[in-house]
C-alpha cells in the first residue's frame, strides 16, 4: 500500500474517533440527552400551563354561571313584582270604570227623569 493511502486511512480513523467522542456537559449528559431533556421540560411546562389555563377557564365559567343564575333570579323577582303591580293597576282601573259607569248610569237616569217630567208637563198643558 502506498503511504498516502495509509495516512488517509489513519486520518479518517482519527476523525471518526474524535467525532464520536461525546462532549459531556456538567450534568454528565451528552448533546442528544440534553436536547431530549429540553424537549421533555418544554412539554412538561406546556402541560402545566394548559392545566392552569383550563382551571382558570373552568373557574371563570362557574362564576359566569353563578352570575347568570343571580341575574335570572333578580329578573324573575322583578317580573313577579311587575305582574303584581299590573294586576293591582288593572283592578284599580276596573274599579274606576265601574264607578264611571255608575256615575254615567245615574246621570242618564236623571236625564231621562227630567225628560219624562218635561213630557208630562207638556202633555198637561
Amino acid at each position: 500500500m502506498k503511504a498516502t493511502t495509509i495516512s488517509s486511512i489513519m486520518l479518517a480513523v482519527a476523525v471518526l474517533v474524535t467525532g464520536c467522542h461525546k462532549a459531556e456537559d456538567k450534568d454528565g449528559m451528552g448533546p442528544a440527552q440534553s436536547a431530549g431533556k429540553a424537549i421533555d421540560d418544554a412539554g412538561a411546562k406546556a402541560a402545566a400551563e394548559s392545566k392552569e389555563a383550563a382551571a382558570n377557564a373552568n373557574a371563570a365559567a362557574e362564576q359566569a354561571g353563578e352570575n347568570a343564575k343571580v341575574a335570572a333570579d333578580r329578573a324573575g323577582d322583578k317580573v313577579q313584582q311587575a305582574g303584581a303591580e299590573v294586576r293591582q293597576e288593572s283592578h284599580e282601573a276596573a274599579q274606576d270604570v265601574k264607578e264611571g259607569a255608575k256615575d254615567a248610569t245615574a246621570a242618564t237616569g236623571r236625564g231621562l227623569e227630567r225628560a219624562g217630567e218635561k213630557m208630562q208637563n207638556a202633555a198637561g198643558k
